[in-house]
């Protein structure tokens, strides 16, 4: 046994990869018996290592971000039914299975008490509205504006989405066939699944491998670690990312699927409980698994591609809601589902229209219009779908959800940002990449700033407020596959956002909106205010406006018209200012694919399911404050 282990141990580290699980006779194991007796399937684990040196940490202006460890998912070969060879030709030209790189969600089931490092205070003079406001000190003896005042009762808790907010209506509220209420439930009252996942005997989900000590395991964690559901190839886990260095590596729960690949996946930040967790997850052949991890029960939605037979490339619980969450398929639709009503074949209803059809402007772009299929004020609501937005006719590559769950952000392959108001099923702003399609976007905690970041090699700054572009970000050499704001290190004037992508690169931006630079070749200078100077509805960006209508956008509000959809210009690279980033360093030999920031931690991961976790600048693996010799030898 010691020595097949030193065996793994030489093969891991000369390769980087543990080997691929083997199975001993293929037929047998499609079957999963031989004479009656289960066939013993040889797995292999996840590998877990430290990597040493200084080379390995991040270095930024607050300190340095040291690397915890690199969890190395196991990857599971094709199941033995799928009888397909893989095309290991890159030029070929047949069609291939979607897949996606190793992505995370991440769920805390404790409400979080956070007491930053940063010394976040509040800014009575802010004139955000929406969310609670603050400001970030680096220490306590820090010096702030004259016109920064602070009160007594400062919190410590950082930007979060909806907290503090004017909340919005819930999505369908108006709708009473929906039975749409506000307000949550007693967790065990939640409905959950009802077909158990283990003893599942569908063809769709081929083995569950549950920790042998489950039980034990969710008893003596930690209530304040966070879970992490990720998925590689035909495989997803629930891992416990802030267990002890003895089981960080064990998945809680391994869930094995015959032929499809989960693309994505969300947990509902609203129905989670110490004893609950509901996730969806978006597979590469269209179904939709409903999974509550605690009581292991699933339910199958849009089952064989009843309602859009697509793959899946992103999918979002609805805030507010236990019940709705959106999917977006890869042939360009949007489409609102309901996890407890069942499914039936979908056709576009007959009062389904064009939310943009308006007399075509000369030279517009068709991919302008949206069209909505089946609306959430439909009356016909006894089974899914509960709304089908058309948006483009490529790829949607990836959306989200604003802080005020009001609007979305919606980036194709076609290269155009659109954002929509969901409440409405409206579209209010479409903007145009540099070049190439969008790839990943994201919103600031404020919900003042769009990111997106694409095949132009850049990340893109979008005002939402004055409805233009604020900067263009270089410094990839290649895709730009996710970006994220630093919800930590985000106050009302400053902003920390992070981007990876298939350049292997990490990369951290901080963003204050009186730091651009604009190149001198400018001929025209526009200087860049606050994104408060100019009302939403003010910009003065070049547009072409979808309208016939000389009205602005507030007379037509006070007439009791929809908003004007504005398709936006693509501006020159010498008329927008350019912002560098803080940290620019490669950190995986493997494109990256994902990226998230927790209070104590920065997490990346790449296609090949290298899990990169680092400690924030004074915390340790539990958390705690490093002493400054330790700090200080960090630096060193």
């Amino acid at each position: 046994m010691r020595s097949a282990k030193l065996e793994l141990g030489r093969h891991i580290h000369v390769n980087g990869l543990p080997p691929p699980p083997q199975y001993t006779r293929a037929p047998q194991y499609a079957a999963q018996t031989v004479n009656g007796a289960p066939v013993p399937i040889i797995e292999t684990n996840n590998v877990l290592r430290t990597p040493e040196g200084q080379d390995q940490h991040l270095v930024v202006g607050e300190g340095t971000y040291l690397l915890r460890d690199v969890l190395q998912l196991a990857t599971p070969p094709p199941h033995p039914s799928d009888t397909q060879p893989p095309n290991l030709n890159p030029l070929a030209t047949t069609p291939t299975p979607p897949t996606a790189g190793v992505k995370l969600s991440l769920a805390t089931v404790n409400p979080r008490q956070i007491v930053s490092q940063l010394y976040k205070l509040h800014s009575s003079q802010s004139e955000r509205s929406n969310l609670a406001k603050y400001s970030i000190k680096e220490s306590e003896k820090e010096s702030r504006a004259s016109h920064e005042s602070v009160s007594d009762d400062a919190s410590h808790v950082p930007f979060v989405n909806g907290d503090g907010a004017d909340k919005a209506p819930a999505f369908g509220v108006s709708n009473a066939v929906l039975g749409i209420t506000n307000g949550t439930k007693d967790s065990l009252k939640r409905k959950k699944p009802k077909s158990s996942m283990i003893k599942s005997s569908s063809s769709f989900v081929s083995r569950v491998i549950p920790h042998e000590a489950l039980q034990k395991r969710l008893q003596d964690r930690n209530t304040d670690g966070i879970f992490a559901f990720a998925n590689i190839n035909r495989a997803v886990q629930w891992l416990d990312v802030t267990a002890t260095d003895n089981f960080r590596s064990e998945h809680l729960t391994k869930i094995l699927f015959t032929k499809a690949h989960m693309l994505c996946h969300d947990v509902n930040e609203l129905s989670k409980a110490q004893n609950h967790l509901d996730v969806v997850m978006g597979s590469s052949q269209g179904d939709i698994i409903w999974y509550e991890c605690f009581a292991q029960k699933y339910a199958r939605i849009n089952k064989n591609g009843i309602i859009n037979s697509s793959a899946i490339s992103k999918i979002l619980w609805i805030p507010g809601s236990e019940n709705l969450f959106i999917a977006a398929h890869m042939d360009g639709h949007l489409i609102a589902y309901d996890k407890e009503r069942d499914d039936a074949a979908f056709l576009p209803e007959a009062n389904g229209h064009d939310v943009s059809e308006k007399p075509k402007v000369e030279g517009e772009r068709e991919s302008i219009n949206i069209k909505v299929l089946k609306s959430v004020n439909s009356k016909n609501q006894k089974t899914n779908p509960v709304a089908v937005w058309k948006i483009s006719n490529q790829k949607i590559n990836d959306f989200a959800i604003s802080p005020d769950c009001r609007h979305l952000a919606v980036v194709s392959e076609d290269g155009s940002l659109r954002i929509l108001d969901y409440l409405k099923e409206t579209m209010t702003d479409l903007y145009t990449s540099y070049y190439g399609g969008f790839m990943c976007v994201c919103w600031s905690p404020d919900g003042q700033y769009v990111l997106s970041g694409g095949q132009d090699d850049l990340v893109t700054i979008w005002s939402f407020a004055q409805r233009r572009i604020i900067a263009r970000c270089p410094g990839h050499h290649s895709w730009v596959t996710a970006v994220a704001f630093d919800p930590w290190r985000c106050d009302d004037r400053n902003y920390r956002f992070g981007s990876v992508g298939e350049d292997c690169r990490l990369l951290l931006w901080d963003f204050n909106v009186g730091m651009l630079h604009r190149p001198k070749a400018t001929s025209i200078r526009q200087s860049v205010s606050s994104p408060l100077a100019r009302n939403r509805t003010e910009s003065q960006v070049t547009t072409r406006v979808r309208s016939t209508s000389n009205l602005s956008a507030k007379e037509n509000a006070a007439n009791g018209e929809e908003e004007e959809v504005i398709d936006h210009e693509v501006e020159s690279r010498f008329r927008t200012a350019e912002l560098p980033p803080v940290m620019n360093r490669k950190i995986d030999d493997d494109p990256l694919c994902w990226l998230g920031f927790e209070e104590k931690y920065i997490m990346t991961s790449c296609i090949f399911g290298h899990i990169r976790t680092y400690n924030r600048p004074g915390t340790t693996d539990e958390g705690d404050e490093t002493s400054s010799a330790d700090e200080e030898s960090s630096k060193a």
